[in-house]
């Protein structure tokens, strides 16, 4: 029987580890931290668990978070501009769910112990595979820190930027009034960035996760640059006047006297550079180390398409490993042939809308989306299968193809 070591306890390793574990494998998780220090950290991301996550955590039976009463259906999009168009909309054919990682991570590490699981707190390094080897039949790298980055190398033809291309704030913001229905909201104000409004649940209920994608230099960096934690006031104050100016629908349903974190912290600023890497290598004794996750794809989180490939990821290992029951290089071939399609198409896509400045295509093919709805509805559920957003983003001629088509269902 194999047995498999996982180092990472986000979505990727969690999810394999959960798969797997209903098969009967055996497997140990490493990390680095606790469920309850996850609980009580800072905010990890704003991610978007689409239909097709939602469908495999039911299959694992861990959710615990019904999107018919956690979720949304609906994309909103906004683009600020001159006599541009109105609010336009799109929406899935199934809902997706928005939760906060300090609430998500925990229990699926809980519930993974209580099935029997070993989740085992340590830091682990690249210098400590050879170890990891000689317990487990296969490892899988399943956190994004940068030695595990560095291990790997990347994939140079998948990975064309050599630095982040948004400076990002994510935070968990009360007073902002839901949409009706439950929507995410996109408003982009060409040159400086996007914002994302995602429902999200938090430890107190619905919040609003305001994404702020700052393009660098722009007019919106500072919401990055000056640091909410040295005048949270004054950083309030500061994110309602860029709202004002540069996304005005979601600033319209702020209410000023109510507007706040919804805990002191609730907010993140960094930055992401979008990278693929190379899916695996050998040890000497011939051992894989498999890529997963973070470790395999970091995307900048405008999609917000982490949580979900890293879902898709380790359903593509679990099934791999469940089918062959030997984990040999042919093992990792078969995984890295199976899930390339769907990386690399989603790299494109975002590596596409991040562009700048933005391609004219993306921008002919957002500006037809205002006033085609079934178009808008295509684009707004290829979230649940982002590969296919990459498709009809690739070029100008496949964007052209895209328009062509729905013109004649007569948009």
């Amino acid at each position: 029987m194999v047995d498999v070591g996982i180092i990472g306890a986000g979505t990727a390793g969690l999810h394999l580890a959960l798969l797997l574990q209903q098969a009967g494998i055996t497997t140990r998780i490493y990390t680095d931290r606790s469920a309850e220090q996850v609980a009580a950290g800072r905010p990890q991301n704003s991610v978007s668990h689409h239909a097709p996550t939602i469908a495999r955590e039911d299959a694992m039976g861990v959710n615990f978070w019904p999107a018919e009463d956690y979720g949304y259906q609906v994309h909103y999009h906004h683009l600020n501009v001159p006599d541009g168009p109105p609010v336009f909309r799109g929406d899935f054919l199934r809902p997706s769910r928005v939760l906060d990682y300090r609430i998500y991570l925990p229990r699926l590490m809980g519930e993974y112990e209580q099935r029997g699981g070993t989740i085992e707190q340590r830091a682990v390094e690249p210098g400590d595979f050879e170890q990891l080897a000689r317990r487990h039949d296969l490892i899988v790298v399943a956190a994004g820190k940068r030695s595990f980055a560095e291990y790997f190398g990347e994939r140079p033809e998948i990975s064309p930027y050599s630095a982040p291309q948004r400076h990002l704030a994510v935070g968990f913001w009360d007073g902002v009034e839901q949409t009706e229905p439950r929507a995410v909201t996109m408003s982009i104000s060409p040159g400086h960035g996007e914002l994302l409004d995602l429902p999200i649940t938090t430890f107190d209920g619905f919040a609003s996760a305001l994404l702020c994608e700052n393009v660098p230099g722009g007019d919106l960096e500072v919401l990055m640059a000056q640091r909410e934690s040295d005048d949270p006031e004054a950083y309030r104050k500061l994110t309602l006047a860029k709202l004002a100016e540069h996304h005005p629908t979601v600033r319209a349903r702020i209410d000023e006297s109510k507007f706040r974190l919804m805990r002191p912290g609730d907010i993140l600023q960094g930055a992401v550079r979008p990278v693929v890497r190379e899916d695996y290598r050998l040890l000497d004794d011939g051992t894989v180390v498999l890529a997963l996750g973070d470790a395999h794809a970091t995307v900048d989180p405008v999609t917000g398409q982490g949580a979900n490939s890293a879902s898709f990821e380790a359903q593509v290992a679990a099934d791999a490993i469940i089918e062959d029951g030997v984990v040999d290089e042919r093992f990792a071939q078969k995984v890295a042939l199976r899930r390339r399609e769907r990386v690399d198409g989603l790299s494109t896509w975002v590596n596409t809308m991040i562009a700048t400045p933005t391609p004219p295509h993306l921008q002919k093919l957002l500006g037809a989306m205002s006033g085609m709805r079934t178009l808008c509805d295509e684009f707004t559920e290829n979230f649940s299968h982002p590969h296919r957003n990459g498709d009809m983003v690739a070029t100008p001629e496949r964007v052209d193809a895209a328009i062509a088509r729905h013109s004649a269902l007569g948009g």
